[in-house]
């Protein structure tokens, strides 16, 4: 918003999704059961990213969203090594850069990966079900690149076949 913008209730849901948007993962810290910071893990959950709540009294009412996102599958975080550890295998991604492109003709030391054929697809709409999985176990069981998993999982989820669950996981939609 321009500066000057005074805060008003119907921008937050706009830009909590931005925050779930551009985040790696959500840490909400301590959170009333409505709250917007609940909003916003949900929104960072249907993105993918990961969900971290920090555990609190059972008594105190400022704590029950955070309670009950870690009842649902939210990554506890006790301390910001939780959150780094977590987040790590993410961060070395170069999401930001523009990517190298090759002149025809030169020599490359890793060979051009080819998308999935249908064999590899039917390995992972396979070992895939209604019942919420984590990626990695996913790559581990196929044996296939991760890569290539993630392409077919992307195409599922824009087909709208796949579930995202809180902590990473996935699921195959049930048709109707």
């Amino acid at each position: 918003m321009p500066f000057g913008w005074e805060p008003r209730a119907r921008d937050f849901p706009r830009r909590n999704r931005l925050i779930a948007g551009v985040a790696l993962g959500v840490v909400v810290v301590e959170a009333a059961t409505r709250s917007g910071s609940l909003i916003t893990a949900r929104l960072a959950s249907e993105c993918g990213r990961l969900v971290f709540a920090v555990p609190g009294s059972p008594l105190d009412p400022r704590c029950q969203g955070t309670n009950g996102l870690l009842k649902n599958g939210a990554m506890i975080a006790t301390s910001s090594e939780d959150v780094i550890e977590a987040l790590a295998p993410l961060s070395q991604l170069d999401l930001f850069s523009t990517p190298v492109v090759e002149e025809p003709g030169e020599p490359d030391d890793k060979p051009m990966r080819l998308p999935p054929d249908d064999s590899e697809r039917s390995r992972i709409t396979d070992a895939l079900g209604p019942t919420p999985v984590d990626i990695d176990d996913v790559i581990r069981h196929t044996g296939l690149a991760a890569s290539s998993v993630y392409l077919v999982l992307l195409e599922l989820d824009i087909a709208g076949r796949l579930h995202r669950h809180p902590g990473g996981l996935v699921s195959l939609a049930m048709l109707d």
